[in-house]
């Protein structure tokens, strides 16, 4: 495949590799420079949606539970009804039921709260669940936290032998908050390559190398769209049927289960949207 004239709209908007597989091959990369470690961002929502699944096949949590029962020490005075009516399935839908985003990547290094469990469930629950998807940190957060307890580790040591291993990716970096839970919202580092795994594994429905590692419907209900607001359990859906870990800065892995493709990018891009078109223009419509 010829990505040339990808490269040619993508590099001056920030991009800094990109591989694409299909039908198990690689067709096409090009790196700026020598692959590292980077920030994927928002991309690390995806994985925390990995880890939710496996804690729910392995029996730890329902997506079906309430916050009030999932975090009965960390509640405010007051339960408000839409607090209590909230449930585990609504920290992935981005429709917890508040109406302001929180625990953002310019709010937390100013924080003066440590327990940030505290401080999202106090936060209040303005929005009935469900009612209005608004993109917020604080619902991914409180999954991960959620998996991390029931686990009795964090979410580095929960996914290492389970996925990351797996996958040939070597314990990675993840950020942390003030308490030491991982930050299942972003802060997660990762290579081009290890993050394009990350893909072609969704791709694969949850297998890898002839074995199911994570329920084949877990996936297929991560990248299922239930309203109009195109974004399934913490993956965005998009064009060409396709589903993506989206990170900041325009840190993709895009998955087209049509056209049996992974298209993964890292970059230092300010301008999400034309990224996202060039990939869509360039590449996904070549396939």
């Amino acid at each position: 495949m010829d990505i040339t004239s990808f490269v040619t709209v993508a590099r001056p908007l920030g991009l800094l590799g990109i591989r694409v597989t299909q039908s198990g091959e690689e067709i096409a990369s090009w790196h700026l420079e020598p692959e590292c470690r980077r920030n994927v961002y928002s991309a690390s929502k995806s994985v925390t949606a990995l880890a939710v699944g496996l804690a729910v096949q392995e029996g730890l949590l329902s997506i079906d539970e309430k916050l009030t029962d999932a975090f009965p020490d960390d509640l405010p005075e007051r339960v408000s009804d839409n607090l209590a009516a909230a449930t585990v399935r609504d920290l992935l839908t981005m429709r917890l039921g508040q109406s302001e985003a929180h625990l953002m990547g310019e709010q937390r290094p100013t924080m003066e709260e440590d327990d940030w469990v505290k401080y999202a469930l106090r936060t209040p629950f303005d929005l009935a669940p469900g009612a209005r998807f608004v993109y917020n940190n604080a619902g991914p957060y409180l999954a991960g936290v959620l998996v991390q307890r029931r686990a009795g580790c964090d979410l580095v040591h929960y996914l290492t032998p389970r996925l990351f291993s797996r996958l040939g990716i070597r314990r990675p970096t993840w950020e942390q908050d003030p308490m030491g839970c991982t930050f299942g919202a972003g802060g997660l580092f990762l290579t081009l390559s290890e993050l394009h795994k990350i893909g072609l594994f969704c791709l694969a429905r949850g297998r890898w190398n002839g074995k199911q590692i994570i329920d084949a419907d877990w996936i297929d209900a991560c990248a299922r769209q239930p309203g109009d607001d195109n974004y399934g359990y913490l993956f965005w859906r998009g064009e060409y049927d396709s589903y993506r870990a989206d990170g900041k800065y325009s840190q993709l892995s895009v998955v087209l289960p049509g056209k049996d493709a992974v298209v993964t990018i890292v970059s230092e891009c300010r301008d999400g949207d034309a990224m996202l078109r060039a990939v869509y223009d360039c590449v996904c419509a070549e396939l």
